[in-house]
């Protein structure tokens, strides 16, 4: 079971006391009338009556069972290939294309409307590269298409008489005609193909379960050419259909390869090695990005964690089986189907019955054994409830689905698994692949698409022809910077890491710490004046002046023994900082100590594992320790030298909290002086479950007000990092976020008398660089090649890691009139990444923004409110 919980309901079950003693207790059958009846075993259910899956494997076949739904996941702002002249402004429409109406719900016959591409790229960038820095040669995981089909695709609407609801079904039943057609991609909904049918066609085919004459209208509703916003994901649709011919398993989105799995059976876990695939256009070319990617699944079924639930504890093993699985995501074998487990039931089981189509009353016992030849050995489990996705996205929610334990696998990791080091340890080496590795997979997966004659013989019919090499893109590598210490003493942060060379090094700013209180428990009184003593002398080794702190001892170190004890010690005094030394990393007493020291009573706090005070590394762990108190009273260790007045460096970022599903909290950290060292920082709630934050001009309204009341006066440039927002919420982003952040500088300027930038940074990306087979050196910039024709937009690595493949970090910005040119906007993106004060090396994006996520990560985790006001102006989340 979860320690955690992510926030999931605990399901019917919660609620429930044991009948009989074990899982398997006599539960009552189903009758006709009972509400579950109606619902159905999985999506199989609806096929039982016609063959279903035999039915594909007669006449379905397997090559179009790979299509993919239009519009997910693919990039929706597209150029035409070659496409030139102005640039329209930031965030406006540009160029119009003429489409068609098409999908699931789209209006009957020939219908053309205008899209419009949202171009994010400023209108006064005309050249986006920079050019400061060490010119080198990259990989990266991408393969060119070296011929791209320019035909015109023809949509077609089809239709069946009489109605045919399972996809797999139509899929067959369309392809006994494929003479006909030649040709084509069908969808279960709309066929595209590149030949020019008439406008009505009329087809007669027979359902072989049950003999069944069905006709089909095909009717024309419109076409998409070179240009078009959505041409390049009809290549993305021909490019999953050619992984199904690779014998891969659809799993949710991506495509696993179960017959190459690697097992781990001393964890019950199954390692899936798969690929990521998308298709769009890029600054020149269309270019493919592929990854390689890994599915963990485990060996147990739903079945064998209920029987552990009941051995582990039989009074609650009801609500704890209920909060392990709902929520989490679980396959099914025998249709290879991925549900989200909503609840369990009780009062069903597998004998219990529900209806077919033809009116028959079967047992769930029966259906399997007749449809997949599957004898189940339980017959008194409870039952589980998920609902299949609704086939109209109008739709509210789908149908009830009902599925047994004991056909489904669970998929991912529990809290507890992560927290399994050994676990953790034996996932790595297969997860975390390095560069070198990384490159051979990917070229053997592309011989894989090569070797394939189905492959080859579908993309010759769409005039595609990709490249067997990856894709060389010429990039640059910043120079290394240069730290300033107190004293004005110069660290050069070679290779993006000064942990070493700092040691010795005095604070910019320090400050003191005269009144503080440590909290400990009678077992370790003695151990702490150890480390108290070291923390003291590496102190004033950094110039940070720390008298000794008052010593009290905790006798109840459970989470509400630590919150009466801290209430009675600040209720009486607020010292300048509490710092709390703990047995563990439980949770619920971390967050009783954040929420007492952030809400409640509002002191900078420290909490420390009790290990650490005898660890071999100890001088070390203090000297970071120390860097991090100084920090969380106002000081700084070090600053970068950034020449630009009037600069404010906003960082926002979005965590969806825990324990309240919906809820979401946006963390704003702004910088308030010229060396960046002085930050002011807030949080709002927002319950829509939308990442898009309505308060966020409103918080950035008063970090202005916040710098004007530190420097006497309002910020002349304004550079914004935001985080949190998906590649798909830029238009929302753009006219909802910047537009009423405009309108809100504007009211405090009198006008727009300020200069600002709007970046959005994206962490989570599959583009991977390789540099002579080894990850690319800290500082590399890319903007060129694979980048995006109607952005502004660059990658920025800045950071090493010690295994695997290092991931970059994607800028786009997407308003700018803050007055610097790309180069000098990719140097100071790459500077800041040198002032989070956590760590001795760079991070993955600039520090405002990390230093964003760590406050909303804190809110949304574990204090779930906003800090009291009193701490804004100081880094206490650090």
């Amino acid at each position: 079971m979860s320690e955690k919980g992510r926030g999931r309901s605990r399901g019917r079950a919660s609620s429930q006391k044991p009948q009989q003693p074990g899982p398997s207790q006599q539960l009552p059958h189903a009758q006709p009338s009972g509400s579950h009846e109606s619902r159905r075993p999985g999506q199989t259910v609806a096929q039982a009556t016609s063959g279903g899956r035999g039915f594909q494997q007669r006449v379905g076949g397997k090559g179009d069972s790979a299509v993919a739904q239009i519009g997910r996941g693919i990039e929706k702002m597209v150029m035409p290939p070659g496409a030139g002249g102005d640039t329209p402004a930031e965030g406006t429409a540009g160029p119009s294309f003429l489409i068609t109406a098409t999908g699931r719900g789209a209006s009957r016959g020939k219908r053309t409307i205008s899209a419009d591409i949202f171009v994010t790229k400023p209108s006064h960038i005309v050249n986006k590269k920079g050019s400061h820095g060490n010119a080198i040669t990259l990989r990266s995981n991408y393969f060119k298409f070296i011929n791209v089909t320019d035909w015109c695709v023809y949509q077609y609407r089809v239709d069946f008489a009489p109605e045919e609801d399972r996809t797999v079904v139509r899929k067959g039943l369309v392809k006994l005609h494929r003479k006909s057609i030649g040709a084509y991609i069908f969808d279960g909904t709309v066929l595209y193909t590149s030949n020019q049918l008439p406008e009505k066609m009329e087809f007669l085919s027979t359902r072989q379960s049950d003999n069944v004459h069905i006709k089909i209208d095909m009717r024309i509703v419109g076409s998409i050419s070179q240009g078009d916003p959505h041409y390049l994901q009809f290549f993305n649709i021909i490019m999953r259909k050619c992984l199904d011919y690779l014998d891969l398993k659809l799993v949710t989105r991506n495509y696993f390869d179960p017959v190459n799995k690697i097992c781990l059976p001393e964890h019950k876990l199954e390692l899936w090695p798969g690929y990521i695939t998308s298709i769009r256009q890029h600054e020149r070319d269309v270019l493919m990005c592929a990854e390689i990617t890994t599915k963990v699944m485990r060996q147990e079924t739903l079945l064998d964690i209920l029987n552990d639930c009941y051995r582990i504890d039989r009074q609650n093993f009801k609500r704890n089986f209920a909060s392990t699985v709902v929520g989490t995501i679980v396959l099914t074998d025998y249709n290879n189907n991925t549900y989200r487990i909503e609840d369990v039931d009780y009062n069903a089981n597998p004998k219990s019955t529900f209806p077919m189509k033809d009116g028959e009353m079967r047992s769930y016992v029966d259906y399997y054994y007749k449809k997949y030849g599957i004898k189940i050995t339980d017959f008194n489990q409870p039952m589980l409830l998920t609902r299949n996705k609704p086939k109209d996205r109008q739709a509210d929610e789908g149908n009830a689905v009902y599925l047994v334990p004991e056909l489904c696998r669970a998929t991912g990791l529990t809290d507890a698994m992560r927290d399994n080091f050994q676990m953790m340890r034996s996932l790595t080496q297969f997860t975390c692949v390095n560069a070198a590795d990384r490159i051979d997979r990917l070229l053997s997966f592309n011989k894989r698409l090569h070797d394939k004659l189905e492959v080859q013989k579908e993309l010759n019919q769409w005039n595609l022809t990709l490249d067997k090499n990856l894709i060389e893109i010429n990039a640059r590598v910043l120079p290394p910077e240069d730290l300033i210490f107190g004293g004005n003493v110069p660290v050069r942060a070679t290779r993006g890491d000064w942990g070493r060379e700092m040691q010795s090094k005095r604070c910019l700013i320090a400050k003191e710490l005269i009144d503080w209180v440590v909290i400990v428990s009678e077992r370790e009184r003695r151990t702490v004046q150890n480390f108290i003593d070291m923390l003291l002398k590496v102190s004033r080794g950094i110039s940070f002046h720390v008298e000794q702190p008052k010593i009290l001892t905790i006798r109840d170190d459970r989470p509400s023994g630590y919150s009466e004890f801290l209430e009675e010690i600040l209720s009486k005094q607020i010292p300048q900082l509490i710092f709390c030394i703990v047995q563990n990393n439980r949770i619920d007493r971390y967050s009783a100590i954040k929420k007492k020291c952030c809400v409640d009573r509002p002191v900078p706090s420290q909490v420390y594992l009790q290990k650490n005070l005898i660890h071999k590394n100890v001088k070390s762990i203090a000297t970071k320790v120390a860097i991090q108190m100084n920090c969380k009273l106002g000081g700084a260790p070090w600053r970068i030298e950034v020449p630009i007045e009037g600069l404010m460096v906003i960082g926002f970022d979005v965590c969806h909290d825990t324990a309240n599903p919906g809820k979401d909290f946006g963390a704003m950290v702004a910088s308030l002086d010229k060396s960046l060292t002085k930050y002011y920082s807030t949080t709002t709630a927002h319950m829509d479950g939308n990442e898009l934050s309505r308060t966020f001009a409103v918080n950035i309204h008063k970090a202005a007000v916040a710098y004007r009341a530190h420097n006497k006066s309002l910020p002349a440039r304004i550079l914004i990092y935001r985080d949190g927002v998906g590649e798909g919420q830029l238009t929302q982003v753009m006219e909802q976020e910047v537009v009423d952040l405009r309108k809100k500088l504007n009211d405090l300027y009198g006008g727009e008398k300020y200069r600002m930038s709007f970046v959005v940074v994206t962490k989570r990306l599959n583009t991977r660089f390789f540099w002579n087979n080894t990850n690319p050196p800290t500082g590399t910039v890319v903007d060129d090649v694979i980048t995006c024709p109607i952005r502004y937009d660059f990658f920025v690595v800045s950071q090493q890691v010690r295994q695997g493949t290092i991931t970059p970090t994607s800028y786009n910005v997407i308003y700018d009139n803050i007055g610097l040119d790309p180069d000098k906007m990719q140097r100071l993106t790459y500077k800041l990444t040198h002032m989070y004060y956590n760590c001795s090396n760079t991070v993955r994006v600039p520090a405002p923004c990390h230093y964003a996520h760590k406050l909303a990560f804190l809110v949304s985790k574990f204090i779930h409110q906003p800090p009291n006001s009193q701490l804004e102006n100081t880094l206490f989340f650090l």
